[in-house]
């Protein structure tokens, strides 16, 4: 079967290798074994979904195999990712599972695992419960049928998440006077995000919140942001705010209709925190995708940074490590130490506008505490992932992209952890520069290798 699991879980196709009933099954068998092994106490695993039409198959196989372990199963239906860590943690249960593929197409799913803390599992638990699988040995395991679980279904779980959401936000604060548009991008946050906006005073207004199994993040969310750019401006709101398909990312739309990516989102609440003392030590993890706009705001602003590789996972485990508060990515996928074990869309979005609260400026002004240098990012189908230094036709391309642009930009080349996908990122001193560079090396890469 080979390897299953990659830089965020497992993902792929729907219906197909390997995101099948027939390996759900198996993995869920091989993670209820590898769990319950780990406690003595009455086991349980909570599973939650996005909204894709394969989430269906996917639920009913992950959970057959974790009750044929003998483990039972706590059901919550349609939930964000982050609600899920939340869930695994209050309920005491041994482990989560996700069943989403994030930001991708309906197309594509996936399988997310997090442990009892609500942090997602280690690279070893994983291997684990990839051994079990690919060797087969997980079929060999089974208890005897007086053993086997049950399933039920935690009916307030989305109550007790919108809780915790709102508790992030200054209880001295509301949200009264403020108008809002929320893209939910028709995936988990679809019930949650604006109920949450409105119970916080709100005037919102909700857009792509009506999933039908396939439209989750076409065109819509954080990855496509003009319909709510068009809203907002429309509707005159104060701001925008675009999930993606499991809410665990956040990308904001000022009032004038400008997209605000991870990197303006760090940097006001970067700010925030350490004006209010919250931000511990002076220090963010950011990734080599982060601008250089937001190095020199950091730096202007006296906090220091560490850089992780792309992934939630490499920048949490260099909060951990550090014991750096806040972090995150250009993409919106923010972690606030202090308020939750994994990155959280709404949580990110709530932070963002008690800054604008406190300061009582738009956010457009807010924004200007960062300075954007002129950035493109290409993504590029390919058909395989051979290491970029071995492509010897991209490697020269780079080598003269990196010689024109010298000390007044740089180049970043590297494959998506989730999908077929090259991406090719360049900063430069001019807008007309940066695009010609990337859309040079864009056509390298596809002529070497989509």
């Amino acid at each position: 079967m080979g390897r299953l699991f990659g830089t965020d879980g497992i993902r792929g196709v729907a219906n197909t290798p390997p995101m099948t009933a027939e390996v759900a099954l198996a993995v869920g068998r091989a993670t209820a074994y590898v769990f319950r092994n780990h406690n003595k106490h009455h086991h349980r695993i909570v599973i939650g979904k996005d909204t894709r039409l394969s989430g269906y198959m996917l639920e009913n196989a992950l959970a057959s195999g974790i009750i044929s372990m003998g483990v039972d199963v706590l059901l919550t239906g349609p939930m964000p990712t982050p609600g899920i860590a939340f869930t695994t943690r209050s309920m005491r249960a041994d482990a989560g599972i996700v069943i989403s593929a994030s930001h991708n197409p309906y197309q594509d799913n996936g399988i997310k695992i997090f442990s009892s803390d609500g942090f997602k599992v280690s690279e070893s638990i994983e291997r684990q419960i990839e051994e079990l699988v690919v060797s087969g040995k997980i079929n060999n395991i089974r208890p005897t049928a007086d053993k086997i679980g049950k399933a039920h279904r935690i009916d307030d779980a989305i109550g007790r998440y919108i809780e915790l959401c709102k508790s992030t936000f200054p209880a001295d604060l509301t949200l009264d006077g403020m108008k809002l548009v929320v893209d939910c991008a028709n995936g988990a946050t679809y019930k949650i995000a604006p109920t949450i906006f409105s119970e916080l005073g709100a005037d919102v207004r909700a857009i792509h919140c009506e999933p039908d199994g396939k439209n989750i993040n076409d065109n819509c969310g954080s990855q496509f942001t003009r319909d709510l750019s068009i809203v907002v401006r429309k509707t005159r709101a104060d701001a925008g705010l675009a999930f993606d398909g499991d809410g665990d990312r956040l990308i904001a739309i000022d009032e004038k209709g400008a997209e605000m990516t991870g990197d303006h989102l760090i940097a006001i609440c970067a700010e925030k925190m350490k004006m209010r003392g919250t931000l511990g030590k002076p220090m963010v993890v950011i990734t080599p995708m982060s601008n250089i706009g937001l190095r020199i705001a950091l730096n202007k602003m006296g906090i220091k940074y560490k850089e992780a590789d792309v992934g939630d996972r490499n920048v949490l485990e260099l909060m951990q490590k550090n014991n750096i508060t806040l972090g995150g990515e250009q993409s919106g996928h923010i972690i606030f130490r202090n308020l939750h074990t994994t990155g959280d869309g709404i949580i990110s979005a709530l932070q963002v506008m008690a800054a604008v609260k406190r300061r009582k400026k738009p956010l457009s002004e807010m924004a200007r505490i960062i300075k954007v240098a002129p950035q493109q990012l290409i993504n590029i189908d390919v058909v395989q992932k051979p290491p970029i230094n071995s492509i010897s036709s991209l490697k020269a391309a780079i080598a003269r992209a990196e010689s024109k642009l010298g000390k007044q930009g740089r180049v970043l080349i590297r494959y998506s952890g989730t999908q077929m996908l090259c991406r090719v990122m360049v900063e430069g001193p001019t807008k007309r520069l940066t695009n010609h560079i990337a859309s040079y090396l864009a056509d390298t890469v596809r002529k070497a290798i989509a």
